[in-house]
């Protein structure tokens, strides 16, 4: 009896795994049509209570989701403009700064940089001692620089970004649309409520996740423009700015700030002590802002899995590229949602949350 079910169940399990495989080959391929198609989503859950608050002032669901989209555009709009001049200065002067950075950077490791010297000698002489030729020269093939790319990249997100708002103003216009349309399909009073509990479910999560964030995010990057107003940096608000927006992706965000203001403060000051400074200063801020304020504010209302959290932010950084970290948690927060509401999937949706208190005590087997 068990013999005869093994070969069902091995062409079942194969099944599966052409059918994840070709999942991951599609979200990898399609990426271009369906990244835009996905911050409109993630977007319509973030204002559609908006929309929704607007209606009680007798406005219909299209006017107010064109008043909505206009702000959005008004505010992304007013918040370029202001940081295009400082922007451009840095992407005209990066290589200039990148240089500097370097050449200051080499003070500190000037100890090192003698030991490998040293190190390239002996192993010189001791390939000469045995007859084998020296190192071979490398031949570094120098790709387009960062500038470049991003520049070259203006017109795809130029055209994404209209994509987005186009989508986002008729996801906000239909209002409840496709989830009354599922209602009506769904044969089931018990499936009906289920599917309306897990929309709303998933709405107030995802909505609850981006906007306080969001805010988080907007106090961080205020404080960090008064911290390098006062060690005097210029273009403090670009800083500022760029805080805001990284920190919406899960540790590498700050890990590339603390990059971008490494080089920042090592080509803007003389001594190297004060160039490292600012990127000190940055790292003192985002500990206190990820290990005392985000748990306050987050720790109850989205309880994701810390080691889901960072497996959720490779995968979509691995798939969808820098784009699809910003929106991995989002995703992972609305796939919990689904597993939490779904009976066949609670243990999924139980692994992917936090730890509970009862949890802390040590396993007994």
């Amino acid at each position: 009896m068990n013999d005869s079910g093994t070969p069902g169940q091995s062409r079942s399990f194969g099944i599966t795994v052409i059918a994840v495989l070709a999942l991951f080959y599609t979200l990898y391929v399609a990426r271009v049509f369906l990244l835009p198609i996905a911050f409109a989503v993630l977007l319509n859950l973030l204002f559609s209570p908006a929309v929704r608050g607007l209606t009680r002032f007798r406005i219909p669901l299209p006017v107010g989701a064109a008043l909505v989209v206009l702000a959005l555009v008004g505010v992304g709009g007013f918040a370029g403009y202001g940081l295009s001049g400082p922007v451009q200065n840095w992407a005209e002067n990066s290589s200039e700064m990148v240089a500097t950075a370097k050449t200051r950077l080499r003070r500190l490791l000037r100890p090192l940089q003698r030991m490998t010297t040293t190190a390239q000698e002996m192993e010189s002489a001791a390939g000469q001692v045995a007859g084998t030729p020296g190192p071979v020269p490398e031949v570094v093939v120098r790709g387009p620089s960062v500038v470049s790319r991003v520049f070259g990249s203006t017109q795809r997100f130029l055209a994404g970004t209209l994509e987005v708002l186009i989508l986002l103003y008729f996801l906000l216009a239909a209002g409840d649309l496709f989830l009354q349309k599922l209602i009506r399909v769904l044969p089931n009073l018990r499936d009906r409520e289920k599917a309306v509990e897990i929309a709303r479910a998933t709405e107030a999560s995802v909505s609850t996740y981006l906007l306080t964030t969001a805010a988080v995010n907007i106090v961080e990057g205020i404080v960090v423009t008064g911290a390098m107003y006062l060690i005097g940096m210029p273009n403090a608000p670009l800083w500022g700015a760029l805080v805001v927006l990284l920190e919406f992706i899960p540790y590498l965000g700050a890990a590339t700030m603390v990059v971008i203001l490494t080089v920042a403060g090592l080509a803007t000051f003389d001594h190297v002590g004060r160039g490292l400074l600012v990127p000190g200063t940055f790292l003192v801020i985002n500990l206190l802002q990820a290990n005392i304020v985000a748990p306050l504010l987050l720790g109850h209302r989205l309880a994701l899995n810390p080691v889901a959290l960072l497996v959720s932010f490779a995968f979509w950084f691995w798939i969808w590229g820098i784009l699809g970290a910003f929106i991995a948690v989002p995703i992972l927060a609305t796939f919990k949602v689904l597993c939490d509401h779904i009976e066949t999937l609670a243990p999924v949706g139980e692994f992917l949350g936090r730890r509970h208190e009862t949890e802390r005590s040590p396993l007994v087997l």
